[in-house]
């Protein structure tokens, strides 16, 4: 529950308890609780509680606000507890005009460059950190902080086989074969699926809870397939608009599959290993 934050809340937004008239429960994902807090002057924000260091997503929301015109919520208020944002109004089912939307907002967003991999600090996808140190190398930074790096969290918190992660250490090496460097390191979103999109009127209103950084703008596209978020609508468009090279649909985005499934393998366990060992496999390894 909101609970003992509800004093917080009202402090960020400069109002008394007494002015808070609804609080309900959303569904908040991997990282702490969410709720939307209704004002008696008719404001209403979003406020997400939780372990997990939430002015790291403000952190991510503020850069995207600023170096890109993807639209995100607004932060109102950020420590490592409490993260007051902006209400967006919308629903996370998209049309396929709506599809054709996503798709141009994120050409936008990767036509925003640096001169590395990487990300001004570490940042986080769901609970887990993602390592963001500039790298000059795409296949290097995939496979050092992104692969191996979670392949290696997965083995201590063992919920990876030592087989499959020499495989998955395997791929990590070859990866200068594997994948192609871009032309320039591109800002993504980095966890592009249903959840995290609100889309109203054939229009995506807000992208939520960013994992943020410079990368192959390819993992974002793979990301957006492996969760099954888009289809035809989506990735006609960006091929329209951006352009996407030979060989992603046929072998890389499979390569990039194994990132998201590592994170899960070591988030559940569950079914994931079993998942991860099949596209291991369909790549070669």
């Amino acid at each position: 529950m909101l609970g003992d934050h509800s004093a917080r809340v009202a402090a960020a937004l400069n109002v008394d308890t007494s002015a808070i008239t609804e609080v309900t429960e959303l569904d908040g994902g991997m990282i702490g609780s969410v709720y939307r807090v209704g004002i008696d002057d008719g404001r209403t924000v979003v406020a997400k509680v939780g372990d997990t260091p939430l002015e790291v997503e403000a952190f991510m929301l503020r850069y995207l606000a600023d170096e890109s015109d993807l639209p995100v919520p607004a932060v109102l208020y950020a420590d490592p507890e409490l993260l007051v944002l902006s209400h967006v109004d919308g629903e996370s089912t998209f049309s396929a005009t709506a599809e054709r939307d996503a798709a141009e907002h994120l050409c936008r967003l990767h036509d925003v460059n640096a001169d590395a991999f990487g990300f001004p600090r570490d940042t986080l996808t769901g609970p887990v950190r993602q390592p963001n140190p500039w790298t000059d190398s795409w296949p290097e930074f995939f496979g050092e902080h992104r692969l191996r790096y979670v392949a290696d969290l997965a083995v201590e918190g063992e919920t990876l086989s030592a087989a499959l992660h020499r495989r998955v250490d395997a791929v990590a090496t070859d990866l200068d074969s594997l994948l192609t460097e871009p032309d320039a390191p591109s800002l993504i979103h980095g966890d592009v699926w249903a959840t995290n999109l609100l889309a109203r009127d054939d229009e995506i209103r807000a992208f939520l809870d960013p994992a943020c950084y410079y990368a192959h703008p390819e993992v974002e596209l793979a990301y957006v397939d492996w969760t099954d978020t888009f289809d035809e609508p989506f990735f006609t468009r960006y091929r329209e608009s951006r352009g996407i090279e030979s060989g992603f649909f046929e072998r890389r985005r499979f390569v990039y599959r194994l990132y998201p499934l590592l994170v899960h393998v070591h988030l559940f366990g569950g079914e994931y290993p079993a998942e991860l060992d099949e596209t291991l496999e369909r790549v070669g390894y």
